[in-house]
This record gives C-alpha cells, structure tokens and sequence, in this order.
C-alpha cells in the first residue's frame, strides 16, 4: 500500500452550473474538506463562473426544469415564477439550517484556504473583466494549470 494509505489530502472540485442547488453542494464540500484539515480547491468554469460574478452572485436559483429531484413534470417546471417559488422555498429552508447566503459562504471559504480558481477559457469566452469576480479568487487559469495543481497521491477531483 502507498505511504499515504488511502488518505484524502486534497479535494479538486469543478463546478459548471452556478444553479443554488450546485454552488452550496460544491461550497459544503469544500468548506467539509477544510474542517477536516484536508486542502480544497474549486474550479469555476463556464455557467458556474456565475457563483463568483459579483453581480451575479446574489441571484443564483433553483433548476426546476431537468431536474428530476424536483418531482415535478417539466412542462410545470418550465411556467412563470415557477423557478422563483422553488428559489424562495429553499433559501426559506437552508435559512432555518443556518445555511450562509452565497457572498458569506464565499468569505467563510476564503477564510478556511479554499483556493478558488476561475477558468481562463469560460472567463474569456463569456468577456469577464478581473474586476466582475469576487475578490478571494486566486487567479484565473487554464484547464491545464488546474491538472498541474491536481498531482499527488491522495488527491480527489469531483465534478459539479
């Protein structure tokens, strides 16, 4: 067995859709990574860019269509306001858990070491400026420059 034995010491987290269910599954995890002493990275890189958009940020929501953990049929999903109820619902219920908003949960990230990372292609191809993201993000950079951080032993790479 390797010297490591089977430890996790980092985890890679790429988040592609900045829906309100995705960012707080990937920011759980890299906030539940950091309070177990393990490294925890996250790259943003296309519609997930939007978690780190300042102007962006704050109005993330719910996917009600195609999304079947919603239990509702899709032509329901897809009516006016009904992605705005399912938004209202579970920021009510994440409220009553003492779950942080977005910008807060950014700084509790920022805070513990969780390196962020914008991808350079996304950010190029959706004409971001430096100064649209959230001011913890490390830098921004390629794919490749994401693999390079993810060598080594022990090392997890999770896709959202």
């Amino acid at each position: 067995m390797s010297e490591n034995n089977g430890k996790i010491k980092k985890m890679m987290i790429i988040l592609s859709k900045a829906s309100l269910e995705n960012v707080y599954a990937a920011f759980v995890l890299a906030n539940g990574a950091r309070m177990e002493g393990i490294e925890s990275e996250i790259f943003f890189t296309f519609f997930g860019l939007e978690a780190i958009n300042k102007k962006k940020l704050d109005s993330l929501h719910v996917a009600t269509v195609g999304n079947p953990a919603m239990h509702i049929p899709t032509m329901i999903g897809g009516l006016p306001g009904m992605e705005a109820l399912a938004t209202t619902m579970m920021k009510k219920e994440m409220e009553k858990v003492d779950m942080p908003e977005i910008p807060e949960f950014l700084d509790i990230l920022y805070a513990s070491g969780v390196k962020m990372w914008a991808c350079k292609l996304a950010f190029d191809m959706f004409h971001y400026k430096e100064e649209d993201l959230y001011e913890g993000v490390d830098d921004i950079i390629t794919v490749g420059d994401f693999y390079k951080r993810s060598e080594g032993e022990g090392v997890h790479m999770l896709f959202i």
